[in-house]
């Protein structure tokens, strides 16, 4: 059995070569951003929202919120494309720091958790108020502020954690 190269400043395993960081990339940030839209289609459909209003809903961040209802289906779908596209990007800066911090390896479930809880408070308290909507994020009855924390937790922050460590750990 041929040892895993590592990288002896950091200690850590390095890739393998047949590994494919993009694909890993894409992958986690498809599982999260699929289980995070999967919630907002029940949370949301619950208050009688159909799954293209919630695509205009983050349309709205780019466009504005009278722009994004006014454009109909394809503003809704550009919504969803956008709600992937960051979903990848928050695949690619866990798995880039994961790639120079051991520990976001080592301990997948914790750091996970905790980049989950990042991610929601960033995406609520930081984006949404700087995009076009110009809001926080949370409104609603209290089951979804306290639902989507711990969707971005559980679901979103720790998926994209354990596709990395399995793609890192070559498991």
């Amino acid at each position: 059995m041929v040892a895993e190269p590592k990288d002896v400043t950091r200690n850590v395993p390095l890739p393998r070569a047949g590994s494919h960081p993009l694909r890993t990339i894409v992958t986690a940030g498809l599982i999260a951003g699929a289980c995070d839209i999967t919630y907002a289609f029940i949370a949301y459909g619950a208050l009688g929202m159909s799954p293209i209003r919630i695509g205009q809903s983050v349309a709205s961040g780019l466009l504005g919120r009278e722009a994004a209802l006014a454009g109909g289906v394809s503003t809704g779908l550009l919504g969803l494309a956008l709600h992937f596209f960051i979903a990848i990007i928050m695949a690619a800066v866990y798995y880039g720091a994961a790639t120079r911090i051991p520990l976001l390896v080592k301990r997948a479930v914790p750091c996970g958790l905790a980049y989950g809880l990042a991610l929601y408070i960033v995406m609520n308290y930081v984006v949404m108020p700087l995009s076009a909507i110009k809001a926080t994020g949370g409104g609603g009855p209290l089951y979804i502020p306290v639902t989507g924390l711990l969707v971005h937790v559980f679901l979103v922050g720790l998926s994209i954690a354990l596709v990395t460590r399995r793609a890192l750990r070559g498991a």
